[in-house]
């Protein structure tokens, strides 16, 4: 089993968790914001920010919530994270909703969960009207996070702030004196995928603060990072890694202003750490090397690419100094990214890491809260998701002649169970408590965790070989000029199955590389380029057709492809 390399407190909850972190990093900033002020800064302190989950807290009880679900809608901003923890430390149980979905999915959810208050923001003032003229849910209390003051039956986020300031005063402590139990349901999350088939995780703060102490324990932050809040804050990957453990660390959060504007929040911010999927560190490093080659200095950098790596091998670090500008050009502090949600590239693992920024790979489900095996100094192995976490046990069920299998994983951040949903529930967990991840995998004799595709998306061909589409998509998209791709299997009369790719290409930069953008000689220049690929790859595994296409792929707001959507595109 995996030992912990960093020392981490454990905590038996999160307002546990709340309370001794804010006395150890109160005055620090835990939030930091731009002001119209050009280059000046407003912080908020995480003693500010509990004292204001305090008074949330304190006003839900006060409005009957005690013990009641409550939903949360929004943009990633600071609001959001107050209703989070105003709700587990000590009112009830929390439901981030998908501020992706359409409208009759959110109202679909709000029946589901049984909420009986909500909070959103304005951009969701129409759905939410919506729901309340209907009058067939639960929900007694619509709460917009804009709203200053009570307006059409609507109720104000910073008056019931207000409220809760003045009812501590008065020496109201329901709130603040809460037992919580860890063991019960906290946090309800419905996995991605249509409502019909979303299922609402159950997770306890058992299950929450067990992955926290296991994240801390593996890799390092404390108080003087800032991290880049980007992916959406409903989703376990953001909310634990960037949310939680920065609050739990004393670290502060900066939000990204969007994809576009990326770059320029990581010099503003002067960010030092970042979790997000691979497809933006990809896009990241492809972008970097790109500069570096059009300044004429590739040849440079590989040069102090294997001075620094001999150097590193006796101990002396030199990386950021010899790559400075490089550096500097990514804010000058950038020092950690962790990848999740899909198989990283190796290129850019092994490149970001070489010009001294640690880039570690992680992997985990909705239904183990959600990290199950990351990398770290200790622990990386080009290409793998590093080793199971110290509380985490992992197995492959009935692996092949390769030794792939479908990854099981026990251990305290495994889910309650579905909602609802005893059936689902038995099918993913075992009696044993095996957690059936749906993701197929080889562990080698160190232990390292290598993933080869999910389960449900492999294909078999006739001789009873498997293609996982997601290994031979981390190839294409290597080829430069191409943005992303979708590998599927065409069903033939056969009974076998043609291997097909359907290929997103760079529209600004494909004239530059194909020399066209005459669709018909671009699909030709980017044909001979897959076939390049087939050459590396056994014959079995060979892609057959191609269509391209400058439009992204159908994807999840954590940029995950929705492969059955993707699927009714290429396949009539």
């Amino acid at each position: 089993m995996r030992e912990p390399i960093h020392k981490m407190p454990k905590y038996e909850n999160l307002k546990e968790m709340l309370e001794k972190s804010g006395e150890m990093y109160g005055n620090r900033p835990a939030y930091i914001f731009k002001t119209k002020e050009e280059g000046k800064f407003k912080e908020i302190t995480h003693a500010e920010f509990r004292e204001d989950i305090n008074c949330l807290g304190t006003a839900l009880i006060d409005m009957g919530l005690k013990n009641k679900r409550i939903a949360v809608i929004s943009e990633n901003r600071y609001e959001w994270g107050m209703v989070y923890f105003a709700v587990v430390a000590g009112t009830g149980v929390v439901v981030p909703l998908d501020k992706a979905l359409p409208k009759n999915e959110i109202e679909n959810l709000i029946l589901r969960s049984e909420v009986e208050a909500i909070f959103y923001s304005s951009k969701y003032d129409e759905v939410m009207n919506e729901v309340k003229e209907k009058q067939n849910s639960n929900v007694k209390f619509f709460i917009s996070m804009d709203l200053e003051k009570e307006t059409n039956g609507i109720y104000s986020q910073a008056e019931w702030i207000k409220k809760g300031r003045e009812l501590l005063q008065n020496g109201k402590r329901e709130f603040l004196d809460a037992k919580i139990n860890a063991e019960e349901m906290g946090i309800m999350l419905f996995t991605s995928g249509t409502t019909a088939m979303s299922k609402a995780v159950m997770l306890s703060h058992k299950n929450i603060c067990a992955n926290l102490f296991d994240i801390a324990s593996t890799i390092k932050v404390d108080e003087k990072d800032v991290f880049l809040s980007f992916l959406p804050l409903h989703h376990t990957f953001e909310c634990t890694t960037g949310f939680i453990y920065p609050i739990s660390k004393g670290s502060s959060i900066a939000f990204c202003e969007g994809i576009r504007h990326i770059a320029d929040n990581i010099k503003e911010y002067r960010i030092t750490a970042m979790v997000s999927v691979p497809i933006l560190f990809e896009n990241m490093y492809k972008k970097v090397m790109k500069n570096i080659e059009k300044k004429g200095k590739l040849e440079t950098v590989k040069k102090g690419i294997k001075i620094s790596q001999f150097l590193l091998k006796i101990g002396i670090d030199i990386r950021r100094k010899l790559f400075q500008e490089i550096h500097n050009n990514l804010g000058g502090r950038l020092r950690l990214f962790v990848a999740g949600g899909a198989a990283l590239d190796p290129e850019a693992e092994k490149g970001f890491n070489e010009l001294g920024i640690a880039m570690y790979q992680g992997y985990g489900l909705t239904e183990s809260s959600p990290v199950i095996a990351a990398e770290d100094d200790k622990y990386r192995r080009l290409g793998s998701i590093g080793k199971a976490f110290p509380s985490i046990e992992v197995k492959i069920e009935e692996p092949n002649e390769e030794g792939i299998g479908e990854l099981l994983a026990r251990g305290p951040s495994i889910m309650l169970g579905y909602y609802d949903n005893e059936e689902a529930t038995k099918e993913t967990i075992s009696k044993e408590g095996w957690l059936h991840t749906g993701d197929l995998a080889r562990i080698d004799k160190e232990g390292y965790i290598f993933i080869s595709g999910r389960k449900k998306f492999v294909i078999v061909l006739k001789n009873g070989k498997n293609i996982y589409p997601e290994e031979l998509e981390t190839l294409i998209n290597k080829i430069e000029g191409i943005k992303e791709s979708f590998v599927y299997g065409r069903l033939q009369e056969d009974g076998d199955y043609k291997i097909c790719c359907k290929i997103v290409y760079e529209e600004e930069t494909a004239e530059e590389i194909f020399g066209t953008l005459e669709e018909e000689k671009l699909k030709e220049e980017i044909w001979k380029e897959v076939k390049k690929v087939n050459k590396t790859i056994p014959a079995y595994k060979y892609i057959r057709e191609i269509s391209i296409t400058k439009e992204d792929l159908i994807k999840t707001t954590t940029q995950k492809i929705k492969r059955f959507e993707e699927i009714k595109t290429v396949i009539s």
